[in-house]
């Protein structure tokens, strides 16, 4: 039962408050957030989620939660937690059940002005092209065999098959393809789940997005990336990995309770149910979430095929003259094994990132080869009426966070609540005063989705920047939105 934090809390500077290690915790927690966003948080029995984190076995420097964090399963939505490799551990608690919910952004040639005459039909046909909602079914109908490619090669299998272009290969985090991936073993129901489900957006939070730039904070790292102007128009995706990945941690789950039990691990919380990284029971869990990660990649991959269709033939262009050009993909729902210093030392490591985002800095091994001088590109999803960000990653990141900032604004209120205070009809109408177009598989996802239901996500941005944990780019703003 989720408990309210009792601990001594001490503000380090304007931007972060360490929970002092106390009773299990072999380690302190850090909160990044300002006064505002952390005054917010004091009842919110996410800061008991973090001391709970820092009691886990082999936990390395302190448990961190970004400004977005709020209570979830097991760790606190918004929560960075790194293992030692050998005598650490890796919970599925650590991850969530969206397996590599993450965010992509596509950027275009096109003005706003130019799209805002036709943008009713574009986003009708994107609607109409990109299946969403509970359950929905793609239009891929795989075998067994099939699954087992997409689980291994990830986005390289998609591009190869004609769903994409080598250079959305090339963006995407890790290539999209999380290496370990072994589908030996996945249980039934989760393959009934994910054969279906291929290139389909889902619900909840989940959206396709049609955006303008708003804001260039960093021209010459805009240009870059190529966002060049304001009123450009760009396309974010933020889906992930569907019934599958929330089939691969719901089987993971009852396995790792008894591993708790088998390998004697004292927790404070059950949520928290793990298994040492290098026993059979981590070492399956990893290979399963990373088919799981590597289906998301694909999945968003598919989206985007289907996006450029419905570009080319609403605006009647080719998707070269089009521009619609991968700027980036990031996971923000993974664990992975990467290198970092710790005490003078490289060691390797198991770096949970449960709604937060990667943010490595310029020159870092891991970032892909045409951003290295940059930095990895950070995308920060906003919800419907609210703003969008890319950021880029710092070396602050790396030295704090095991390379981590935010992943978005952060739910505050309950989607029961939010159901309470509106129609989905009301939240559309809003919108659509702010010239903001909706479409929606179903009202009830709207009105839980509403803007009021989220922190100020340029709050949040904007404490990430000023501690330093990523770099702003640009602002991006929602013309028409399609919700599950």
């Amino acid at each position: 039962m989720a408990k309210k934090y009792e601990g001594k809390i001490k503000k380090i500077d304007d931007y972060r408050w360490r929970l002092l290690q106390s009773g299990c915790m072999r380690s302190d927690g850090i909160v990044y957030a300002d006064e505002t966003l952390f005054a917010d948080l004091k009842d919110d029995p996410a800061l008991w989620q973090i001391a709970n984190v820092a009691c886990m076995p082999g936990i390395m420097g302190c448990s961190l939660a970004m400004p977005d964090c709020h209570y979830g399963y097991g760790f606190p939505i918004g929560g960075v937690a790194a293992f030692d490799a050998e005598d650490g551990v890796i919970s599925p608690g650590g991850v969530g059940y969206d397996i590599n919910c993450g965010v992509r952004l596509l950027r275009t040639n096109l003005m706003q002005d130019e799209v805002k005459p036709r943008l009713a039909g574009l986003i009708d046909r994107i609607f109409s092209n990109v299946p969403c909602g509970v359950g929905k079914k793609g239009k891929l109908r795989m075998s067994d065999a099939q699954l087992d490619q997409v689980v291994v090669q990830g986005v390289g299998w998609a591009v190869s098959n004609g769903y994409g272009v080598p250079d959305d290969w090339e963006g995407t985090e890790d290539h999209g393809c999380l290496i370990g991936a072994d589908p030996a073993g996945l249980s039934d129901r989760a393959r009934q789940r994910a054969r279906p489900q291929l290139g389909t957006l889902g619900s909840g939070n989940h959206f396709i997005e049609i955006q303008a730039v708003d804001a260039i904070y960093d021209p010459p790292a805009a240009e870059a990336l190529g966002i060049t102007q304001t009123g450009q128009v760009t396309v974010m995706i933020h889906t992930g990995s569907r019934g599958f990945g929330h089939q691969v941690c719901d089987d993971a789950l009852d396995v790792m309770q008894q591993a708790v039990r088998k390998y004697d691990i004292d927790l404070p919380d059950r949520q928290l149910a793990c298994a040492p990284v290098n026993s059979r029971e981590g070492q399956r869990y990893f290979a399963h979430m990373a088919c799981a990660a590597n289906y998301a990649w694909v999945n968003r991959q598919m989206i985007t095929h289907w996006i450029r269709e419905a570009f080319e033939r609403v605006l009647r262009q080719g998707t070269e003259k089009l521009g619609l050009e991968l700027v980036g993909d990031v996971a923000h729902n993974i664990a992975k094994f990467e290198e970092h210093p710790v005490n003078g030392q490289t060691k390797r490591l198991c770096v949970h990132r449960k709604g937060a985002t990667r943010s490595f800095g310029p020159g870092h091994p891991l970032v892909q080869e045409k951003y290295k001088d940059l930095g990895q590109p950070v995308l920060i999803p906003g919800d419907m009426g609210t703003a969008s960000y890319l950021l880029l990653g710092t070396q602050t990141a790396l030295e704090q966070t095991w390379g981590s900032t935010c992943h978005g604004a952060g739910r505050q209120m309950s989607r029961t609540a939010a159901r309470k205070r509106k129609h989905g009809n009301q939240v559309i109408q809003e919108l659509a005063d702010q010239g903001i177009l909706v479409r929606a598989a179903g009202k009830k996802t709207v009105a839980e989705e509403m803007p009021e239901a989220y922190k100020d996500v340029d709050r949040v941005v904007e404490v990430c920047h000023r501690a330093g944990l990523s770099h702003k780019v640009a602002r991006l703003v929602p013309l028409a939105v399609v919700k599950g």
